[in-house]
């Protein structure tokens, strides 16, 4: 096979190596515009993975990378003149000189043809004689360029200013440096890859790149003023740059994360960064370059490919599938890198603690139990500190999600939540069974210090299915004070009811059944904030009147009222969903032209005054929740996160405890990105933007997750539904895995939960 290879980069000389290494009859050309020793980054970073890779593809080469290898352990987080030190992270650096130098010395031994200082352009004509033309030209490539409509190019363009220097000043860890200028926070990655130099990557806002006059500096000013900045981190050595080929503040630069739909077409294809970018923060870009060149070695050297068209798309349609899986995963850990560092003033005034832990869990590729496993001692610093901060016993070092938690006068005794879950198990009157005292009594028992239940009607319209509870009468308060009385016996569980309106998603079939559909028979008239159906399909509600706005604002004071009676601890308010309150305060289902649409005061005028109502009911003192759809997933025409945090603050102000935080479920054409704790961010940013207390949930299932998540500041709460469907005792077994004792466990569980603390810490023992 005939290969040109255009970019002399890693990823263009690592792929002809392994192309060589399995068919050295393959007649392969590198083109390379640069001269051989130029490069114009610093060090590369590798994991122990990726070395095992390049030793399993090519061990001659990979044990000529390894002799070359800085080894370092630990990461250094510096804010002001606090220092937090973690160990155990395990990072091995090489100069991108030095990496550039083997490979090419191990491209020629193989018969590789070098072709330096050689410039080539978007004709692809030049190369019509090979069966191969590789485009492995880098995050500014030409070739992905030029042919942007064949590749589906997506670029975008991030919001922080970063320039790639280096020094002679040897680190001993991975340090984070962060320094306060008159003009905001800015802040360096630095690392050691070779005894005599450190990469070292300053970064900051462009609002502080600005102030700081950075965009009116030519290089040897910005390279001065860096130098004055973290001077107290340089032991005197100098800052270096080797980017003589750019002018002025063109040294510093945006990130642009390159994702594209296609990786090839004809005989062309996309390697390394000219397919794809991840961010400098997670260090990955030559790991994916590398792998990318291992695996489209191995399908273009099957036999056939070069003679057979079909066999060659096969091959390259392989390439792509199998490495944009791995590129996906890398780019979604890198934006929530890539994010935290552009938001950072919403964790800059952290402690510096939790400001650390923050900053090591950014990318959600590190986790709370991974770090026990890298550093137990700096860890378990951590959890005394939460402890400390929560109010734990002196006597008792929780794991975060054991921690107490004050919220308006009620205190949980943990942070684990039950999340309301529709059951349709309620008699036809809307009173509750036998099955909630059940379900509800169990997940008590379970050890969760918060349970909250299905959505509760205020009035009989205002039920989701003829299954589903309500509060709306009288009659309804003795069932739920049986409910309520059993949890306060006999578990340390707090309860709460989640008070609504279904709107126009009422009189539908029960969920497991066929969720959304209009009943057939039995149904009633719906309401909402507009004349608008919930989905194609289902019943038309009817626009509410002002007098039909004061029924029900009266009815949810009313049922605030029972739920006084009834016995519960807390209330929370539906407001997401598509729900009436959330009809409101979406765009998607608000078209109204008074004063309860249009601008988003106007659409939360009604939510709010039921929030008062409710709060008048139930007094100053106890905590009311409010759940809203933090990102109807459908853009600008819907609610998105930044007007989320405008909705939470309104509604703090207006009386709420807390913002149990969820999304979706307003729009039939949504397109949620799902993934693990993937509404996590929504409550972040709420809680640490918004300064509102704040519950997380959605695809939240481990308590690795739940202690992260709080840890790093994400929530105050953590709410975990399906979990606790599968598992009552979802709460005790994850005490028992964490050897803690210090859970609530009814007495008649006792010996249970001793054996299963037993037996999960002896499987958790080296053998």
């Amino acid at each position: 096979m005939r290969v040109a290879c255009l970019g002399g980069g890693p990823a263009g000389l690592y792929f002809a190596i392994s192309m060589k290494l399995r068919d050295p009859a393959h007649d392969i050309v590198v083109v390379e515009r640069n001269r051989a020793g130029d490069t114009f980054g610093w060090g590369v970073v590798f994991s122990d993975q990726t070395l095992d890779n390049l030793r399993a593809n090519d061990p001659e080469s990979a044990a000529a990378i390894a002799a070359e290898f800085a080894h370092w352990d630990d990461i250094e987080v510096v804010v002001g003149d606090h220092v937090e030190r973690s160990g155990g992270h395990g990072f091995i650096g090489i100069g991108r000189k030095r990496l550039l130098n083997v490979l090419q010395d191990r491209a020629r031994a193989l018969g590789v043809r070098l072709e330096f200082e050689t410039e080539f352009d978007e004709d692809l004509s030049r190369w019509a004689g090979y069966d191969l033309i590789v485009a492995a030209d880098g995050i500014n490539s030409r070739i992905r360029s030029a042919y942007a409509d064949r590749f589906g190019v997506d670029i975008e363009t991030r919001a922080n200013k970063f320039v790639w220097l280096g020094t002679p000043h040897r680190f001993d860890a991975f340090a984070f440096l962060f320094e306060q200028t008159g003009h905001g926070w800015i802040w360096a990655h630095a690392y050691r890859f070779e005894d005599g130099c450190s990469t070292f990557i300053v970064e900051c806002s462009e609002a502080t790149w600005a102030g700081l006059g950075f965009d009116r500096m030519d290089q040897a000013e910005t390279v001065a003023a860096c130098e004055r900045i973290f001077a107290r981190h340089l032991g005197g050595a100098p800052l270096l740059t080797n980017l003589g080929h750019l002018r002025g503040s063109a040294a510093w630069i945006n990130f642009r994360r390159v994702l594209c739909d296609q990786w090839s077409f004809d005989n062309v294809v996309l390697l390394g960064d000219a397919a794809h970018t991840a961010h400098f923060s997670i260090g990955s870009g030559t790991k994916l370059a590398l792998e990318d060149a291992i695996k489209l070695a191995e399908v273009m050297s099957r036999p056939g490919v070069a003679a057979d068209r079909a066999r060659l798309n096969a091959a390259l349609g392989e390439y792509q599938a199998e490495r944009h899986t791995e590129v996906l995963k890398i780019q979604n850990s890198a934006r929530n890198s890539t994010e935290w560092f552009e938001t950072l003033d919403r964790y800059i005034g952290f402690a510096p603690k939790q400001f650390a832990y923050s900053l090591l869990t950014r990318s959600q590729r590190v986790s709370h139990e991974n770090l026990r496993l890298r550093d137990r001692a700096w860890l378990s610093g951590i959890e005394r500190w939460f402890a400390e901060q929560a109010g734990a016993e002196a006597n008792d070092e929780p794991p975060p999600m054991f921690a107490p938690y004050l919220l308006n006068g009620l205190r949980l005794a943990n942070r684990v939540v039950v999340s309301p879950v529709l059951t349709y198990a309620a008699a036809t009157d809307a009173t509750p069974t036998d099955f909630h005292q059940v379900h509800y009594g169990a997940r008590a028992l379970g050890g969760a210090g918060l349970i909250v239940t299905e959505m509760t009607a205020v009035a009989a319209d205002g039920r989701i299915t003829p299954a589903c509870p309500g509060l709306y009468d009288d009659a309804h308060i003795a069932a739920w004070r049986r409910i309520a009385t059993f949890v306060h016996a006999n578990s340390a569980a707090k309860l709460c009811v989640q008070l609504g309106h279904a709107g126009a998603r009422g009189a539908t079939e029960p969920g497991f059944t066929a969720p959304d559909r209009p009943l057939a028979n039995g149904g009633w008239p719906l309401l909402a904030a507009s004349a608008l159906p919930y989905k194609p399909g289902s019943q038309t509600p009817a626009a509410m009147t002002r007098a039909g706005m004061d029924d029900v604002r009266d009815a949810f004071a009313r049922a605030a009222e029972r739920a006084d009676a009834a016995g519960f601890d807390m209330i929370e308010l539906q407001a997401g969903h598509g729900f009436l309150l959330s009809s409101f305060i979406t765009p998607v289902l608000n078209r109204r032209d008074d004063d309860y649409g249009g601008s988003l005061e106007n659409r939360l005028r009604f939510p709010l005054e039921i929030l008062a109502a409710v709060r008048a009911a139930w007094g100053p003192d106890r905590p009311i929740a409010v759940r809203i759809s933090a990102n109807d997933w459908v853009g600008e025409s819907g609610v998105t996160p930044a007007e989320a945090v405008r909705i939470a603050c309104a509604l703090r102000d207006g009386g709420a405890d807390l913002i149990d935080v969820s999304a979706g479920e307003t729009a039939p054409g949504a397109r949620p990105v799902y993934g693990r704790m993937f509404q996590t961010p929504l409550s972040d940013r709420i809680r640490n933007e918004g300064g509102c207390a704040t519950m997380a949930v959605g695809n939240i299932f481990e308590p690795d997750h739940v202690n992260s998540i709080l840890a790093a500041g994400r929530a105050d709460l953590v709410a975990l539904g399906r979990p606790h469907l599968a598992d009552p005792a979802w709460t005790m077994r994850a005490a028992a895995a964490a050897g803690y004792r210090g859970l609530a466990i009814p007495p008649a569980y006792a010996l249970g939960q001793a054996q299963l603390a037993w037996t999960l810490q002896q499987r958790t023992k080296p053998a």
